[in-house]
């Protein structure tokens, strides 16, 4: 990418009384023309190329792991060991195309467009409980020909981007406005909740509760909110049989380890199994059809027995610098709003990604979230690296500012009359 020039016309006769703009000075840098995208790499700053590059990292090593935990499956089930990774390779395409759009797009277009984007996806959660397709009794997939559409995935970046825009304006909006988001949020919950999706609609709530946190909304309102979702997904287990066997089976999945406790016992005998240093890439037993969703859900137990304790601890560390940056990006915000769209990304990446991992080990019970940029599947994969092009933007933006070029002021005229020399002195 090469250097940014801006032109500049000169017209008319140069009088005495102008100035040559220094060289350094005649143009304006491009982060406050609102172009961030003709900066250059080097004009970046270095959170955003960090995270860039932990994105790329990240992305890379989910096509490795999905490629080991899947290939013995593919091989007996689809007749090609490299089916789920052409797939997920050919998702990767849009996907990255996505992120440098939401890298190269200003932060207060996406804002705008939140609002409708949250409207249209719970009319299409809506869709999935009258015309979705079914899957192990949960209906959360609309199928528009070759393609399934998750519409509670694809939604997750947008409910960051109007959560962090109605808290940001919390004390300066009316309370109709209040309200009425507040009710869209809910109504979305209870939509995904009919689905049922339990788990993702607990990571919503706790999404935008994280964000009105952040954002210094009343600790007694907050207090409530968390009490009144607690008992909402208590309700729901109770409604729910398989949620309720979910978490009996949690509690001791060793009691029936053939039944409802198979998943979490296959799981934590395939972490046991990796030891200090793992069995090695690709050498998992675990995935030969005895770890079920090996691909998906439980994809970090694959990864955990073949990289060990060791790799096992690379990828938290991983994880801890991931969510370091993005914090950093946070508190260099230089708008509330920025601020908690930088906070609503990496709580949705990282937060996603240990929940992920709780289940795999055992330390929650079983839900079905993915593992961001790694688990199978191309709509998580489409809502991940749109919500990192979206907290690399926001590194972009607190960096460099979008305060329009101010206009350089001339200098009044010297008091005499114009067109008559002054006086001569002496």
């Amino acid at each position: 990418m090469g250097p940014i020039l801006f032109p500049f016309a000169l017209s008319g006769s140069v009088t005495s009384r102008t100035r040559t703009r220094p060289a350094a000075s005649r143009a304006e840098p491009a982060s406050q023309l609102g172009d961030d995208s003709r900066l250059t790499w080097a004009q970046w700053p270095a959170e955003a190329r960090l995270l860039l590059g932990l994105v790329a990292i990240w992305c890379l090593a989910g096509l490795l792991i999905l490629t080991s935990a899947s290939w013995w499956v593919a091989a007996r089930e689809m007749g090609d060991p490299a089916y789920y990774l052409k797939r997920q390779a050919i998702w990767m395409i849009p996907s990255w195309g996505l992120l440098w759009l939401a890298i190269c797009t200003p932060l207060r277009r996406w804002l705008r467009l939140a609002g409708p984007a949250v409207l249209v996806g719970a009319l299409l959660i809506a869709a999935t409980l009258l015309a979705g397709t079914t899957v192990n009794g949960a209906s959360r997939w609309l199928v528009i020909g070759p393609i399934q559409i998750q519409p509670s995935e694809l939604v997750k970046p947008f409910i960051v981007l109007q959560g962090a825009s109605l808290f940001a304006h919390w004390k300066r909006i009316g309370l109709d406005q209040k309200v009425l988001w507040l009710g869209i949020f809910s109504v979305l919950l209870l939509l995904i909740l009919k689905q049922p999706n339990l788990s993702t609609a607990a990571l919503t709530g706790l999404l935008l509760w994280a964000l009105a946190l952040a954002a210094g909304l009343p600790m007694l309102l907050m207090v409530g909110t968390a009490v009144a979702g607690g008992l909402i997904g208590t309700a729901s287990i109770l409604i729910n049989e398989y949620q309720r066997i979910r978490v009996v089976s949690f509690l001791n999945p060793w009691q029936d380890a053939q039944g409802d406790g198979y998943q979490l016992v296959q799981s934590l005998l395939a972490i046991g199994s990796g030891g200090l240093l793992g069995e090695g890439f690709g050498l998992s037993t675990q995935k030969l059809q005895y770890l079920p969703i090996q691909s998906t859900d439980f994809i970090f137990a694959v990864f955990a027995e073949e990289f060990g304790y060791v790799g096992s601890l690379v990828a938290l560390i991983f994880l801890l610098l991931f969510g370091f940056v993005g914090l950093r990006v946070a508190l260099s915000s230089r708008s509330n709003q920025q601020r908690l769209v930088a906070i609503g990304c990496i709580s949705l990446l990282v937060g996603q990604s240990i929940l992920n991992i709780a289940v795999a080990s055992g330390a929650m019970p079983t839900t079905g979230l993915p593992l961001p940029m790694v688990s199978y599947g191309g709509n998580s994969l489409l809502a991940s690296l749109i919500t990192a092009g979206l907290l690399i933007r926001c590194s972009l933006e607190s960096a460099h500012g979008h305060a329009p070029p101010r206009k350089r002021q001339r200098r009044p005229d010297p008091p005499h009359t114009a067109g008559v020399n002054p006086a001569p002195i002496g």
